[in-house]
Order: structure tokens, then C-alpha cells, then sequence
């Protein structure tokens, strides 16, 4: 693991980073989704896509990037381009799991990977919408801890700033990033994903023009199982 210290918006960011096949020139930028890590993507990549020098990022807030403000999608996607910048990195193909596919597609990379990405605004549940609706309640009587017991599963053990960032992120429609996208997008999607689901992983396919779709038995963390597949097809599309 390394660690580097980056400047922006006068703040300061010690990105937490792991490089894996180190001698390679061709660069695949692999960033996590929310709540998770690069631990997790490293464990299930590293020992595939032998082409390429892996570059495993924790975003600020996860894993070990400490992160001690509230932030945007904008914000993270900043801090990655200034971080890539900062350790001689291509951004022409980058990965992303759930929300790192959001911050992955701002990026604007030659080659687009999302696995199960988020970005497509779904209908909420009927047990959703009551939780929202009772915390409302809680928050206008004056009993705003007790909103804590309504939070997604999502922020728990969360810091505040990193509970408001999350409010910042979850609702964001990315329509029209998608639909603007002009590089080749890989598209890996789980069939029984609750938290993206795979309509919306259709949808996202449709919209970006020039983009391959395929996907496999499994949930949000699909990937897992079927790593050396997606690496495989990464591979070979790019190659």
C-alpha cells in the first residue's frame, strides 16, 4: 500500500493507493463503490488482466483515505484527475463498481468499464418511502437523532461529513452523462442486483452508444465470482 498527499480546494487528501503488476505501461484505474474499498477490488482483479498496471484507489472517506469534509460527485472526481496527474497515471481505461462507476464515467476515460454502476434514479420501495416519511416527521417534531435508526444501511458507522456526502451522491441522475459518453463502454451487470438493478444496467447500455453488455447470476458483488470472465472480455475488447 502507498499513500499520497494531494492539494485541492485548499484541502488536503492522503490518497491510500496499491499498484499491482508494476513494470507495465498500460494502466486500468480500478475504483470501488460506496461503503466498500480497493482491498476488495484488488483481492478479485489483481491476479487478472495481466496487460495492464492495475492502480487500486480508496476514495476519500473509504478504506484508508481519511477524508474530513463533505464532497461531491464533482469533488471526487477532481481529487481522482488531480491524483492521477500526481502519480503519472493514464486514465484511459478505468473500472468502477456501483458508485465508482459514477465517478469512473465523469472521468472520461477511452475505455468505460462499470460493474453494476450506479447512476440511474429508481423507483423507491414502499418501505423506503415510509422511512423517508417517518424521519421527516421525527426531524420537524425536533427528534433528529432519532433519524439515525432510518439511514441506509449504507452510512452505517459513518462520519457525519461522510453521511452528508452521501446525501449529496445517492439521488444524482446520470442520464445524460451516459447518453454524452463517447468512448467504448464495458458493461458487467448482476441479474438479481437490488441495489442497481439490471433494468437499469440495460438502460445505462442503451444510452451509451458504442458500449457492450453482459450479464451474470448473481448481486450487487457479482464480480467476485466472475472475475476472470470480465477480465478475460476487458482484454480482449481492448486489445
Amino acid at each position: 500500500m502507498a499513500l499520497k498527499s494531494i492539494q485541492y480546494d485548499n484541502k488536503n487528501f492522503d490518497i491510500s493507493y496499491e499498484i499491482v503488476n508494476q513494470g507495465l505501461k498500460k494502466d486500468i484505474i480500478i475504483l470501488h463503490g460506496w461503503g466498500s474499498n480497493k482491498d476488495i477490488m484488488s483481492k478479485n482483479f489483481k491476479n487478472y488482466l495481466p496487460s495492464f498496471r492495475h492502480i487500486y484507489i480508496d476514495l476519500p472517506g473509504f478504506g484508508k483515505s481519511i477524508n474530513e469534509y463533505v464532497l461531491s460527485t464533482n469533488d471526487y472526481v477532481t481529487i481522482m484527475e488531480i491524483f492521477l496527474k500526481e502519480i503519472h497515471a493514464s486514465k484511459d481505461t478505468i473500472m468502477g463498481h456501483s458508485y465508482g462507476g459514477k465517478v469512473a464515467t465523469k472521468l472520461n476515460p477511452k475505455n468505460l468499464i462499470l460493474l453494476s454502476s450506479a447512476g440511474i434514479v429508481e423507483e423507491k420501495s414502499a418501505k423506503v418511502k415510509s422511512k423517508i416519511k417517518m424521519a421527516k416527521l421525527f426531524k420537524f417534531l425536533g427528534l433528529g437523532a432519532i433519524t439515525k435508526i432510518f439511514r441506509s444501511k449504507d452510512v452505517d458507522n459513518m462520519s457525519q461529513n461522510m453521511y452528508e456526502t452521501f446525501k449529496n451522491v445517492l439521488n444524482e441522475d446520470f442520464t445524460d452523462e451516459f447518453k454524452n459518453y463517447e468512448g467504448k463502454a464495458y458493461i458487467f451487470w448482476a441479474e438479481s442486483d437490488t441495489a442497481t438493478s439490471l433494468e437499469s444496467g440495460k438502460k445505462i447500455a442503451s444510452l451509451i452508444k458504442n458500449s457492450e453488455f453482459k450479464s451474470y447470476e448473481g448481486t450487487h458483488f457479482f464480480f467476485v465470482e466472475n472475475a476472470k470472465d470480465i477480465s478475460e472480455r476487458i482484454e480482449n475488447g481492448i486489445l
